[in-house]
């Protein structure tokens, strides 16, 4: 590892799976068995998956899942790679399950890996959720997570694109959305980890305030009475949500920064 072509602590996640994967051996036993020889098998995988990453390829991709919040995620390329960032959404959304002082129903719009809803609902045992995502494939794995966190039984998933995936009378008391929101010509699109995530997940293929302004010009109609919307943006996109949130009638509107000074989330109520 000391000579590996990857960053010591991405080579030091890189090879702790492998000792999980290939001698069921936890992440400690890289201190206790630094000088330790792979057998074949192992050795052919740490030089795929140390070639892979010096590519470019997400290391959450490469080991198949993610810490978020308080969790762990399984992830694939067909779903978003939870960011911190995005943490700041379960915050407000327990806070507001806070002031509530009741079960809320929760709705998480684009759940991707269903990190939004499943952090939640980890945290707030008796709140019921309803996620949604156009990708099937996206869908099975935010199953799939809901399943090995044991909270699937609180946990709706439906198919399709925002709020057509749900019936009309549905209302919700929280509802929460990191959606697609870069401009489809940020160069950063074409640069490291974000080559291989879906793109749909990461661009709305325009301007990146089309999905942001479907989100909250329709979130009215299912909100239940003094209801809160949060949605994440980009770091420059403050300004053009409070916008969008003014014209739809939403009051309370507040900003909210995430840990890197930035302004990442708006938030309004009905």
């Amino acid at each position: 590892m000391s000579s590996s072509a990857i960053a010591p602590a991405e080579a030091k996640i890189l090879m702790a799976y492998i000792l999980e994967k290939h001698y069921q051996l936890p992440r400690s036993a890289l201190l206790s068995r630094d000088d330790m020889q792979l057998h074949a098998e192992a050795l052919a995988h740490w030089k795929d998956l140390e070639t892979r990453r010096a590519n470019g390829e997400p290391i959450a991709y490469l080991v198949g899942k993610r810490g978020f919040y308080n969790i762990e995620l399984r992830v694939a390329p067909g779903v978003l790679i939870p960011r911190p960032e995005t943490e700041l959404l379960v915050e407000i959304g327990l806070q507001e399950i806070k002031c509530l002082g009741k079960p809320a129903s929760i709705l998480d719009l684009g759940t991707g890996s269903g990190a939004i809803a499943l952090a939640i609902a980890h945290e707030a045992s008796q709140s019921l959720f309803t996620a949604t995502d156009q990708s099937i494939a996206a869908l099975e794995i935010a199953k799939h997570n809901a399943q090995l966190l044991n909270v699937g039984a609180r946990v709706i998933f439906l198919q399709g694109s925002w709020y057509q995936a749900l019936e009309p009378h549905y209302f919700f008391d929280i509802i929460l959305s990191n959606p697609p929101y870069i401009d489809s010509q940020d160069m950063h699109l074409s640069q490291g980890d974000l080559r291989f995530e879906p793109l749909s997940a990461l661009t709305d293929h325009q301007h990146g305030l089309s999905c942001l302004e479907t989100i909250i010009s329709g979130a009215k109609p299912h909100l239940s009475p003094n209801g809160l919307i949060a949605v994440e943006h980009g770091f420059d996109q403050s300004e053009a949500v409070v916008n969008l949130m003014k014209q739809t009638g939403l009051h309370d509107i507040q900003t909210h920064l995430d840990l890197g000074g930035h302004y990442r989330v708006a938030s309004g109520r009905k």
